[in-house]
């Protein structure tokens, strides 16, 4: 009888960091498995039981959120040998418009620098600015250092993939000036007072603080969006698919494709441009 244990979790979350999971990863897996033993109690794990599973977080959540949880307990099939068990994902149908509730326009982002100014929060400022204008994830913010801004490259490494971020000019200098009013000499620009680099959770909280004096709803503030904002507005210079997802990191243009979508309105102007409607 197959049964989940903490030593199998606990070997599952070793095996994770020996393949050079990320943390967020590897917390996000193995929360899922013991999701699953918690709900399984005494009853083993079966193909019969993992499409309960499966009815039970379709009923309860998104289609990709259920996607993310079968694809962890999946991982964690194959690593007990356990892979003639797994379960199918959920299919998911490609949304062809962008929903413009949640995605942040440039308007927008202008003036939650600007309410970041207006607060003297230079910190922020020039983090979200960062951010914005190289298109780098939340958890690649460590790699801008000192030595990035002068050499006006970043080289990222994430998930056993490299490349290299262009830092412009302008930033290179505000990032300079920043690091040393604050007496950074070396090591990642953006810290907390005591001196650790900024995570997700901080930057999150005072994005947050922005909104009612930036009049932008917090649904849309949140530091990915700045992400997704850089990405539109690049494919809008250069309509490059294959060269955007190098940029962003991406191994599947599957996914920068999401970045790109366009919103109903802006369909409907090209549409209206189109004159078939007579």
């Amino acid at each position: 009888m197959n049964h989940i244990t903490e030593a199998n979790i606990s070997d599952f979350e070793n095996i994770l960091y020996i393949n050079e999971k990320s943390k967020a990863t590897v917390r996000k897996y193995t929360l899922a498995v013991r999701r699953l033993a918690v709900y399984l109690g005494n009853e083993p794990l079966t193909k019969r039981s993992l499409l309960e599973y499966r009815a039970h977080l379709q009923s309860r959540y998104k289609v990709q959120t259920v996607n993310g949880i079968l694809s962890a307990i999946n991982a964690y099939l194959e690593f007990q040998n356990m892979a003639g068990i797994k379960v199918k994902l959920l299919k998911v149908q490609h949304n062809v418009f962008l929903d413009e509730r949640r995605e942040l326009s440039q308007k927008e982002y202008e003036r939650l620098l600007a309410a970041a100014r207006s607060k003297e929060n230079e910190r922020l400022y020039l983090l979200m600015m960062t951010l914005c204008g190289t298109g780098i994830r939340i958890s690649e913010l460590p790699q801008i250092t000192v030595e990035a801004a002068k050499a006006g490259r970043a080289e990222i490494c994430l998930k056993g993939k490299n490349r290299t971020v262009i830092l412009q000019k302008k930033l290179r200098k505000k990032l300079l000036q920043y690091a040393e009013k604050q007496r950074i000499g070396s090591g990642c620009i953006f810290r907390t007072k005591h001196g650790n680099p900024m995570d997700r959770s901080n930057i999150w909280r005072d994005m947050k603080k922005l909104c009612a004096d930036a009049c932008v709803s917090p649904d849309k503030v949140f530091p990915h969006n700045l992400r997704h904002l850089f990405a539109r507005s690049f494919y809008s210079v250069e309509k490059n698919l294959a060269h955007l997802a190098d940029v962003l990191g991406h191994s599947k243009i599957e996914t920068t494709r999401i970045y790109v979508a366009v919103s109903v309105s802006s369909h409907e102007r090209i549409l209206n441009q189109m004159k078939l409607i007579l």
